[in-house]
């Protein structure tokens, strides 16, 4: 066992890929935190790309961590834990990097998009193989904030990665980004419609209002550039805003997070699907989660082992649910645009007849 605290005997990732292939059944314990989330999504999809079966769970504490179930290989994911049979507690490094080196190692594809986000949730500069993949990809930095969303008022009033005059504050948020010259809408300002030059503007203004108040400590000019030139890639509008959304849900809603990170999608006309890896996956929250931020279609399916739930743009969904769930012998409740379906098939062929009805 890894029953040790100190970075350097962390162990190398062709030796923690050695044992993952050996292994029938694979728990990912992971430390509540946007980084260890994401390499625990990249350890977990591949994983799955092999059909290695396995368990993942979030927690504050390593005694916290839920070890009900029997497994050939525990990992501890983020930090040292005495009782996993191996431990990789990052430090040196975002864990996020170290979890991208052992996927490769397993032949996996990993998730670039992912791992950057949580390398940029781990908060120190970005570098290192993950970064030099990103390159290779064609992902890059641009001017700008890092945000989740394309509405940078709901996007920066949210924020968890600056703490400003108007965090919390739509209206003054709102207010704060009125100079900027781009379309803006009821619910805030648009900004897939900035130009560069506003672009600047907006990094500017939220770097200036963050730190340029004499109260602010020195170390606040550091920990503002997390949210400055953003990456733009992956299935939210910026990496940075990925990793904002991690952070969050690791720490507040650990299995909302573990069905995020480890979710496939497919997009289909009219619908985007994400499938959960997971068991007893917070499906109703996954699929608002989802919709809010990822879905580019009007109806959004999250599902799990013999669960799903639907969030729709103004769609009466009663009438689709009933039919998907008649398909399948299942039963359904709607209310409006959002709903619920129980059902003893597969989910492929769930998803096959909410396709149909849709």
């Amino acid at each position: 066992m890894s029953a040790t605290a100190r970075t350097e005997d962390a162990p190398a990732a062709g030796e923690v890929a050695g044992r993952l292939r050996e292994a029938g059944f694979v728990r990912l314990v992971g430390a509540a935190t946007g980084d260890a989330l994401a390499a625990s999504g990249v350890l977990a999809r591949a994983l799955a790309a092999r059909d290695s079966p396995f368990q993942i769970s979030l927690a504050p504490f390593p005694t916290d961590a839920d070890r009900s179930t029997d497994a050939d290989l525990t990992v501890a994911v983020g930090r040292p834990d005495p009782t996993a049979d191996c431990s990789l507690p990052g430090g040196a490094e975002p864990v996020s990097e170290t979890a991208f080196a052992i996927a490769r190692e397993l032949g996996a594809d990993p998730d670039v998009s992912l791992a950057l986000a949580g390398v940029v949730a781990d908060g120190r500069e970005v570098g290192g193989t993950v970064a030099e993949a990103a390159e290779a990809t064609g992902i890059e930095r641009r001017s700008g904030v890092a945000v989740p969303t394309t509405d940078l008022v709901d996007g920066l009033a949210h924020s968890t990665l600056v703490h400003a005059p108007f965090s919390g504050d739509a209206e003054a948020t709102a207010a704060a980004l009125a100079s900027l010259e781009t379309d803006s809408t009821e619910s805030g300002v648009d900004g897939s419609a900035l130009d560069e030059q506003d672009r600047r503007r907006a990094a500017s203004l939220v770097a200036l209002r963050t730190v340029g108040h004499d109260a602010v400590p020195s170390r606040g000019g550091h920990a503002v550039e997390r949210v400055l030139r953003p990456y733009e890639a992956g299935p939210f509008a910026t990496v940075g805003g990925h990793a904002d959304v991690l952070d969050a849900v690791a720490r507040e809603a650990p299995g909302t997070g573990v069905a995020l990170a480890d979710a496939t999608t497919g997009r289909y006309d009219g619908l985007f699907v994400a499938r959960a890896e997971t068991e007893d996956a917070p499906v109703e929250t996954m699929a608002r989660l989802v919709h809010d931020y990822r879905s580019p279609e009007p109806v959004t399916l999250a599902v799990t082992d013999g669960a799903a739930a639907v969030v729709a743009d103004e769609r009466d969904l009663e009438s689709v649910l009933s039919t998907a769930a008649g398909g399948v012998d299942g039963t359904a409740a709607a209310t409006g645009s959002t709903g619920r379906v129980r059902f003893d098939v597969d989910t492929a062929a769930f998803i096959t007849a909410f396709r149909e009805a849709v």
